[in-house]
C-alpha cells in the first residue's frame, strides 16, 4: 500500500445471516411426530457488495447514503467491529471510532469516572487524563453534571462527553458517524469548528452524515453508497448533488411534490407539500373541541434537525378567531423556494391564544428534497443582488 494511503478497501462484501423459526401450531406439533422435522428458514442480507476505494492521509472523506444503504456497516468494518465476509481492509495508522453512542462508557459510573476510564481505553495514563480533564468538561459543557451517573444523562449530554473525549485521542484516523445529530445546535457548531481545525492537520477524518451542507463544507471527497454498492465517488459537491437526486428520482420527479402526511393527528388533516418556484403547505384543521383564537405555525428543518425558517399566525398579525368543534378550516402557507439542495422536514404546531399551551405539535410530519442546478454551502439561497462598479 502506498505511503500516502490511510485506508484501503479491496473488493469488500459483508453478509448477515438470519434464521427464522417456523411457527408451531397444535396441528403442526401433532403431525410433526409422523413427518421429518422441517428446517428453519435462513435469510441472507447482502449489506455491502464488492466495494473498493482508497482514502488518503489527511483527507476529510464523506460517506453518504440513505438509511439501510450500508454506510454504518462499512464504518463498523473500518473500525474492526465487523469483519468482511469477503475482501480486505488495510488501515495505516491509529484509528479512533466515534460511531455508537455509549461505546466505551459505563452508565453506572459518574461522568468524571467515565472520563478516566475512557481515557485509559484510549491509551492515556491517569496523569495525562488529569491534565486535559478540565478541557474535556469545558468542551462538553457539563461542569454541573460530572459527579452524576451517566445513566442520568440525556442522549445529547452523552454525545457531548463522548465526542469531547474522542477528539483528545492521539488518532491518525477519526471515524465519525451521524450520532452528532443527537447533539444540540450549539454543540454541533462547536464540533464543526473543531472539524475546521482538523483540516489544517494531518488527521484523516471519515465523516458519515445526512447533512449535505456539512459534507460540502468539510469534505475533500465523498462517496455515495446505495443498496450496498458505491454509486458515486469523487468531488464532495458532485456526490452531494447525486445524493439529493437519489431522493428525487425515487419519486420520478425533479423535485418531490405532493408529499402527503399519512400519520394520525387529532386536529390537522390532509397535509400536502407542493414544491416549485414556491413552497406551499396546505391542509385542513378539524378541531375536536372549541378553540379560541389559537396560534397556528410551521417550522422547516434541515437534515441535521436545525430550524431553517418558519412562521405563525401571530407573527403575521392574523387572528384565527374561534374554531368550533367539528368544523373544517383550510390552511395554506406559501413562501419563495429559497432552500438549498438537501432533505428537509416540516413541523406543524397548534398553540393556545396565550402562546404557551400546546394543543398539538406534529414533528417531521412531512419530508421533501430540494435539488437545484446551483449548489450552495448555506441552507437558504435568498435572492441577492450585487452591483460592482469601478471607482474612478
Amino acid at each position: 500500500m502506498a505511503d500516502d494511503i490511510a485506508i484501503k478497501v479491496e473488493n469488500v462484501s459483508k453478509d448477515f445471516s438470519y434464521t427464522r423459526r417456523k411457527a408451531v401450531t397444535v396441528k403442526s406439533a401433532f403431525t410433526s411426530v409422523f413427518k421429518r422435522k422441517a428446517k428453519d428458514e435462513k435469510t441472507v442480507q447482502h449489506a455491502l457488495k464488492d466495494i473498493s476505494f482508497d482514502i488518503k492521509k489527511g483527507e476529510f472523506f464523506g460517506i453518504v447514503g440513505r438509511n439501510g444503504s450500508g454506510k454504518s456497516t462499512l464504518l463498523k468494518m473500518l473500525a474492526g467491529i465487523y469483519q468482511p465476509t469477503k475482501g480486505n481492509i488495510t488501515v495505516n495508522g491509529k484509528l479512533v471510532p466515534f460511531i455508537e453512542l455509549g461505546v466505551g462508557f459505563n452508565p453506572e459510573l459518574t461522568g468524571r469516572e467515565n472520563v478516566y476510564m475512557n481515557g485509559a481505553l484510549l491509551g492515556f495514563s491517569e496523569k495525562e487524563v488529569s491534565r486535559f480533564y478540565d478541557e474535556v468538561v469545558e468542551f462538553a459543557e457539563l461542569e454541573q453534571y460530572m459527579d452524576k451517573k451517566l445513566k442520568n444523562y440525556s442522549s445529547g449530554m452523552q454525545v457531548r462527553l463522548a465526542f469531547s473525549m474522542a477528539i483528545r485521542a492521539k488518532a491518525d484516523i477519526l471515524l465519525i458517524d451521524e450520532v452528532l445529530a443527537v447533539g444540540d445546535a450549539d454543540f454541533q457548531r462547536k464540533c464543526f469548528n473543531y472539524f475546521k481545525q482538523l483540516k489544517g492537520l494531518d488527521t484523516t477524518v471519515i465523516f458519515v452524515s445526512h447533512d449535505m451542507t456539512a459534507v460540502r463544507q468539510f469534505c475533500n471527497r465523498a462517496m455515495l453508497i446505495n443498496n450496498g454498492i458505491i454509486q458515486n465517488i469523487g468531488d464532495a459537491d458532485e456526490v452531494a448533488f447525486y445524493y439529493s437526486k437519489l431522493f428525487a428520482d425515487d419519486h420520478d420527479k425533479r423535485l418531490l411534490q405532493s408529499n402527503k402526511y399519512s400519520g394520525k393527528s387529532d386536529y390537522i388533516k390532509k397535509l400536502t407539500i407542493d414544491i416549485g418556484e414556491y413552497i406551499a403547505l396546505s391542509g385542513l384543521i378539524c378541531p375536536i373541541k372549541d378553540l379560541q383564537s389559537p396560534i397556528f405555525g410551521f417550522v422547516v428543518k434541515d437534515s441535521s434537525g436545525t430550524a431553517i425558517l418558519g412562521s405563525n399566525t401571530k407573527m403575521l398579525s392574523q387572528r384565527t378567531g374561534t374554531l368550533k368543534k367539528n368544523s373544517k378550516h383550510t390552511f395554506s402557507w406559501r413562501f419563495p423556494n429559497i432552500l438549498s439542495d438537501g432533505e428537509y422536514t416540516i413541523d406543524l404546531a397548534l398553540v393556545g391564544e396565550d402562546g404557551t399551551s400546546i394543543i398539538e405539535w406534529l414533528e417531521e410530519i412531512g419530508r421533501f428534497v430540494i435539488k437545484k442546478t446551483i449548489t450552495s454551502p448555506y441552507s437558504v439561497m435568498p435572492e441577492i443582488t450585487l452591483k460592482l462598479t469601478e471607482k474612478k
